[in-house]
């Protein structure tokens, strides 16, 4: 799995805390971008979204390159509505021999085996298909959901906020547990003040 949070909206903090302090304040917003301090923009949004407030939050997008996972993942994934997806194209790019294994499966040498056994299996009859003709998009019903897919993927931090807290809870399945947290690691780095609650309570205390 590989995960690169590749654009966000510029200062997304700021961006954020200037929208919070607009509903309160008789300056324009371009304005209050320029007056708060760091501290006063970490008080405001500490405040704002431990209230509910998150609608302010909405003014920022982030952007990720992901690429590795299986469509058993993504599918979940592209269960976040408020979103934008781009995802490799089954109809029209040639499936290279490329699946996720579960550990739960690996640690076992007969399950090891009768999984890696059906992989085989598939791969050979989806080559198979495309030899006597059949068209991509045809062919890749014989995939299975291990099958490894890219996608791009953009949420707003709103949209990212509830998807970190359902996607890192324990019972949440573990691949797109792992994409979750390395998606959460990023956008820490570059807009802290909205997401560092997030980052304490599923990583912090995890380490």
């Amino acid at each position: 799995m590989e995960v690169k949070l590749i654009a966000f909206t510029p200062d997304p903090d700021r961006v954020c805390a200037s929208a919070a302090k607009l509903t309160h304040s008789n300056l324009a917003g371009d304005q209050l971008i320029e007056k708060m301090s760091d501290e006063q923009i970490i008080r405001l949004l500490d405040s704002v979204i431990g209230l509910g407030h998150t609608s302010v939050i909405e003014h920022v997008d982030f952007t990720f390159s992901i690429a590795g996972i299986s469509r058993a993942c993504s599918h979940q994934l592209v269960r976040h509505r408020i979103a934008s997806y781009s995802q490799q194209s089954q109809r029209y790019v040639k499936f290279k021999k490329s699946f996720v294994e579960p550990e739960t499966i690996l640690q076992n040498e007969k399950t090891r085996d009768l999984f890696e056994k059906e992989l085989k299996s598939c791969y050979e009859c989806y080559q198979r298909l495309l030899e006597l003709g059949v068209p991509k998009e045809d062919a890749r019903y014989i995939l299975p959901n291990a099958s490894k897919t890219n996608l791009f993927v953009t949420m707003n931090a709103r949209s990212l906020t509830n998807f970190f807290e359902l996607r890192l809870r324990k019972d949440a399945q573990w691949e797109i547990r792992e994409l979750a947290k390395r998606m959460l690691e990023q956008v820490c780095e570059v807009a802290p003040a909205i997401f560092h609650d997030l980052y304490d309570k599923h990583i912090t205390q995890k380490q």
